[in-house]
């Protein structure tokens, strides 16, 4: 088994190598997870190590369809496992499962797979950006500007979301009993601000009380579900 170490330990630290591109707005990684799932893991670990980098907005969405099998996820939200399930129907695949990577919206992948899943993020980051997006607090609040660089980028939905930078949990029952788990950037209270054609600067301020970071997307609207992700800002 000792030829296939060094191979993996490179492919893991494709993660913490900033990108090649120099591109202005950072690449949205989410990954839809559980406690409930043995697979998950070596996933969670992947999304700790991407969650260093200031190129990349790295979320984990935990899901609460596999909480029936002994353990309930208690970051599980069925609002994660609606939009998992609005990406498959986008992408035209007949099922959810855990883990799973989406990047910029556009780019699902299967399991822990860090070449594949940076090949896809250097993709992404080599775009052209489409959407100027700015985020900045202000107070309790927060301020948000966007504008079109491109026609034709509508219909969007203007997201905003909380994650919690570390959370631990003990697992008593289910495939992970016995384990610690640490997950990395666990989003909360994920909320559409508003509807957005493009057509002319958006400006708009959302309440955001609290100490947890920020995240705006502004994504494309597709037939059944969320599109592309065309611009995302972070605010820490």
């Amino acid at each position: 088994m000792k030829p296939l170490i060094f191979p993996v330990l490179a492919a893991f630290s494709l993660l913490a190598a900033p990108l090649q591109a120099q591109q202005e707005q950072p690449v949205v990684v989410e990954l839809f997870t559980s406690q409930g799932c043995s697979s998950c893991p070596d996933a969670d670990a992947m999304l700790a190590e991407l969650a260093e980098r200031e190129d990349i907005i790295a979320l984990a969405l935990h899901v609460d369809y596999w909480d029936y099998i002994g353990w309930e996820d208690p970051f599980g939200d069925p609002a994660h496992a609606e939009r998992q399930r609005g990406y498959a129907a986008v992408g035209g695949r007949r099922s959810v499962y855990t883990p799973e990577l989406i990047v910029q919206g556009q780019t699902d992948i299967v399991g822990a797979k860090p070449m594949k899943l940076m090949d896809a993020v250097e993709r992404h980051a080599e775009a052209a950006p489409q959407v100027a997006l700015t985020v900045a607090r202000s107070g309790a609040a927060v301020e948000i500007t966007a504008d079109p660089l491109a026609g034709g980028v509508g219909p969007m939905q203007v997201h905003m979301l909380r994650y919690s930078p570390m959370e631990r949990t003990k697992v008593t029952r289910g495939e992970n009993a016995g384990h610690v788990m640490e997950h990395s950037n666990v989003v909360q209270g994920w909320q559409v601000l508003t509807e957005w054609d493009g057509a002319a600067p958006l400006s708009l301020r959302a309440d955001a009380e609290g100490d947890l970071p920020v995240v705006v997307i502004v994504q494309r609207k597709a037939q059944g579900g969320p599109g592309a992700i065309l611009a995302a800002a972070r605010a820490k």
